[in-house]
């Protein structure tokens, strides 16, 4: 009896030891692949922030929310804010039947952009702004990026209207994009 015993606890015991060290094994996996998702968000900031400096950047948004605090998710090769040096391009696009003026359910605004101004305080998080006026769009557009990553908000606040929009979404190279421009006005 003593034996039958002795061998149960041995049996409980070794499970445990092999609980924990499966444990152990998960957790450094864990730890493995947190630390290679950091080193990849802080590259992907460093190339927004140094895409932002050299005005080539888009910010593709995946998620839209209008001024009454509504929110939508969207496509984001449709749905964007562009700089290419002095031009800015504005478009957004919902899956509608109604084509909308751009052709693919929304509006693009092209215009030629000004007085960029870009900070990046203590912590790391960019602020950024410029006004883009053309034809269809008299705005200005204001760029929120958190430290660690390239996840950026845009509120576009246009000059003649309070129908403010924001987009939220990842700040690429312009190089980097995979966009779809409709039709602009």
């Amino acid at each position: 009896m003593k034996k039958f015993i002795a061998l149960v606890a041995l049996v409980l015991v070794s499970a445990a030891a092999r609980r924990a060290d499966r444990k152990a094994q998960r957790d450094a996996e864990r730890a493995k692949l947190r630390a290679e998702e950091e080193v990849q968000d802080m590259a992907a900031y460093q190339q927004a922030v140094q895409a932002l400096k050299n005005k080539q950047f888009v910010l593709e948004a995946n998620q839209v929310v209008f001024r009454n605090g509504m929110s939508a998710f969207v496509t984001s090769n449709t749905n964007f804010v562009l700089m290419n040096g002095n031009r800015a391009t504005v478009q957004t696009a919902f899956n509608t039947p109604y084509p909308g003026p751009n052709g693919i359910g929304g509006v693009t605004v092209d215009g030629n952009s000004s007085d960029m101004k870009m900070n990046i305080d203590k912590k790391g998080n960019v602020n950024c702004s410029f006004n883009v006026q053309g034809i269809g769009i008299s705005a200005q557009v204001f760029i929120n990026m958190s430290s660690g990553n390239n996840t950026a908000s845009v509120s576009i606040s246009p000059n003649f209207s309070n129908n403010n929009l924001t987009l939220n979404g990842n700040i690429i190279p312009l190089d980097q994009s995979n966009i779809f421009k409709g039709r602009s006005w």
